[in-house]
Order: structure tokens, then C-alpha cells, then sequence
């Protein structure tokens, strides 16, 4: 009876808060999404980004798969990839650079809302991965193109389901995603109160603190960055959220630790996935993982001064 007092209650507790939180961030904006994706947003939107796959060394019709992406998810991009691939065919450093963009800049309505409902404003959300993107990107397709590295062409391992989903089919699937979801937060939390009650969490702290450290992220966020990084910013930002709130963060440990999620997240399932689309593993992962490394480790040092405090104030507020 005290175990189930001490730890199962409260710890209930905690998933279907964080779960609910998630929850009521979730719902309206995938439907405010189907509706964008309905009326056309998608087409609008390549229409403003396709001038910009020039900076990266794109064809202004990938304009579309990086639309598709921020708008909707990574599903969807990669299925307006496989059509375009067949008249727009690319390199594999191409194809390493247009994951990445789709990496950072991918389902931004909802992973946007989840860092707003943690204090990050939206102009910061869109400023970090957006920029973040092409400031990337532009370096890699550079480096490859100065050392002439992954020219050869790339060779798609996946193709898509071509039957179009209907409407009822699409609201099943989020029904399915947001039930996966439940039991995702659940294992998650039970995994991270067992670590602590074993003091392994501890452990983990302290092989972590030179990385923190060096990118100004503190213990207080280091077990939702972990988690955001490996499983993603929805998870990780989840967590954050619960743990902004109880007043465990603070604004600058919040800001630190999304920024850092909205440019790395979610590093094993995302990254397989673009790799069945012919991307290098130089791009996707590691030029990704040094780039957000060193952005937020600038950042982290440039809001103690006047002009990134500013910053600080201007780009979050309490959750």
C-alpha cells in the first residue's frame, strides 16, 4: 500500500498530465493542419520557399517536399519526393541536403505549438528551425560541392502506399497515433522514475555533464533533452513542459534545451527514415548533431550578455 502511494499514484499522476498536455496541443492543431493541407496551403507555401532550394543546391520543385514536411510531417514529404524523384532526379549529397532540411523544419504547426506551450514564442520556433535549415543546408551542399563528394545518384529503399488516404481513414490513424503516444509517455515516465529510484539517473547525469556544460544546458534539462533527442521534440517537449511548469527550469534552461530539440530531435527513427530516401549519414546525422551542438553553445553564452537577454525576453515567456 505505500508503494502505491509513494510512487504508482503520483507517478499516474504525472502521465496523464503530461499525456492530457500533449493531448490538448495536439488535436486542434492536427486538425487546423488537414484543413491547411485541404485548402492548398501546401502548394502556397512551395511557392515561397521553392526561390530558396537555389541556396541549398535544390530544384525549386523539392520547394514542394520541404512544404509538404513543415507543414504536415515527414510521411508526407517523402511521398512527394518519390513522385518528383522520377523527373527531378538528385545526387545523394542533394538528397542528404534536402533531409535535412526536412529534419529540422518538419511538422512545424504541431511540434511549434508543443515549444509555445513550453514559453518558446513562435517567432523563435520559425526563426531557429527555418534558418537553421538553410544555414545548414547552404554549408553542407558547399562542402560537398567544393570536395565533390556524393555525386553519384541516389538511390531510393522505400516507396509509398500510392492509394490516398480518405478522411475517415486519416482520423483513425491520428486516433492511433495519439493512443501510441499514451503508452510511449507511460514507458517513458516509468523508465525515468526506476532510473532515479536505482540512482541511475545520476549516473547518466554525470556522463552527460561535460556536453551540457559545454552547450550551457543544465541538469534540470537534461533528462528531456535526452529524451527529445532520441525520440523526439513532441516527447521531449512533453516532459519539458511538466517540468517548466513545476518551476524545476529555468526560462533559460527552457530555451536552451528547445532550441536545441528544434534543431536535433528525434536522431534514430528520423534518421533511418531519410536514409531510405539515399541520404549520407555525414548530413543527416553528424553535420546536424555538430551544428546544433555548437549553435546552442553560442547561444547559451551570448544571453548573459545585455543584447541576448533582450533576445531571452523578446523570444519566451512563462509557460
Amino acid at each position: 500500500m505505500q508503494l502505491i502511494k509513494q510512487h504508482i499514484l503520483p507517478l499516474s499522476k504525472d502521465i496523464i498530465s503530461v499525456y492530457w498536455t500533449l493531448v490538448k496541443i495536439m488535436v486542434p492543431t492536427l486538425i487546423i493542419v488537414k484543413v491547411l493541407e485541404l485548402i492548398g496551403a501546401v502548394g502556397w507555401l512551395a511557392q515561397l520557399l521553392s526561390p530558396l532550394m537555389a541556396l541549398v543546391g535544390l530544384p525549386d520543385a523539392m520547394g514542394l517536399v520541404w512544404a509538404s514536411a513543415i507543414l504536415t510531417n515527414m510521411y508526407t514529404a517523402m511521398a512527394v519526393y518519390f513522385e518528383l524523384a522520377i523527373s527531378h532526379p538528385l545526387s545523394v549529397a542533394q538528397v542528404s541536403v534536402l533531409a535535412l532540411l526536412i529534419l529540422i523544419g518538419h511538422a512545424l504547426p504541431i511540434e511549434g505549438a508543443i515549444a509555445k506551450k513550453a514559453g518558446i514564442r513562435w517567432r523563435v520556433t520559425i526563426l531557429i528551425r527555418i534558418l537553421g535549415s538553410l544555414v545548414l543546408g547552404a554549408i553542407l551542399h558547399r562542402t560537398y560541392a567544393q570536395f565533390n563528394l556524393l555525386q553519384e545518384p541516389a538511390v531510393m529503399l522505400w516507396q509509398p502506399d500510392s492509394q490516398p488516404l480518405n478522411l475517415i481513414d486519416w482520423v483513425y490513424n491520428q486516433l492511433e497515433l495519439l493512443v501510441m503516444i499514451f503508452f510511449i509517455i507511460s514507458a517513458l515516465l516509468s523508465l525515468l522514475k526506476l532510473l532515479n529510484l536505482l540512482g541511475i539517473e545520476r549516473f547518466i547525469h554525470l556522463l552527460l555533464n561535460p556536453v551540457l556544460r559545454l552547450i550551457g544546458v543544465s541538469k534540470a534539462a537534461a533528462n528531456t533533452t535526452v529524451i527529445g533527442v532520441t525520440l523526439g521534440l513532441s516527447f521531449g517537449g512533453g516532459l519539458l513542459i511538466q517540468e517548466a511548469k513545476a518551476g524545476h527550469m529555468t526560462k533559460k534552461d527552457v530555451f536552451l534545451s528547445m532550441s536545441f530539440l528544434a534543431l536535433c530531435h528525434s536522431l534514430i527513427e528520423d534518421t533511418l527514415l531519410m536514409m531510405l530516401l539515399g541520404a549520407h549519414l555525414s548530413g543527416i546525422l553528424w553535420a546536424r548533431l555538430i551544428f546544433s551542438l555548437l549553435v546552442i553553445a553560442v547561444l547559451a553564452r551570448w544571453i548573459n550578455r545585455p543584447a541576448g537577454q533582450q533576445f531571452l525576453n523578446w523570444g519566451i515567456k512563462s509557460p
